[in-house]
């Protein structure tokens, strides 16, 4: 067409920073559109997913939040002009790291499981994180990283 990549921008994306159009309906349901990758080279926020529920009452489902909000935020994405009159990643160099991965059978795991995701980003980086739940639980080992 007119030599952009169009399309799976989460795969295919050459650079960190900047955006491009595509189908909502279409392609890999990153965060934003940004690429899916555990590179931190260059990066300025890493958005992480924490798929737990084990701490809800009466509630759960919550673990399907980090693919829900990577769903809903693909109709933000294909925005040409955010509502707010620019597009953060003109300047943001942001990635989606994808979820932190745990046992689920094993609960008593999880807590460091949690926080050792954490601190991998954060001691291998100077980015900051923004990373979705998940349940309440989650904070804590969070916390403890940061």
């Amino acid at each position: 067409m007119n030599g952009k990549i169009y399309g799976d921008g989460a795969f295919r994306r050459e650079s960190l920073q900047g955006s491009t159009i595509e189908n909502t309906y279409a392609g890999a349901l990153s965060f934003m559109r940004r690429r899916y990758t555990r590179d931190l080279t260059g990066v300025d926020v890493v958005v992480s997913g924490v798929p737990l529920d084990l701490a809800t009452t009466f509630r759960p489902g919550a673990r399907l939040g980090p693919a829900a909000i990577r769903a809903a935020s693909v109709q933000l994405a294909e925005l040409n002009l955010f509502p707010w009159g620019f597009d953060p990643f003109d300047d943001l160099a942001v990635i989606d790291y994808g979820d932190c991965w745990f046992d689920a059978h094993q609960p008593w795991t999880i807590r460091e499981t949690i926080k050792q995701h954490a601190l991998d980003i954060i001691t291998n980086s100077n980015a900051k994180m923004l990373t979705f739940g998940g349940d309440h639980f989650i904070t804590y080992p969070l916390l403890q990283a940061h």
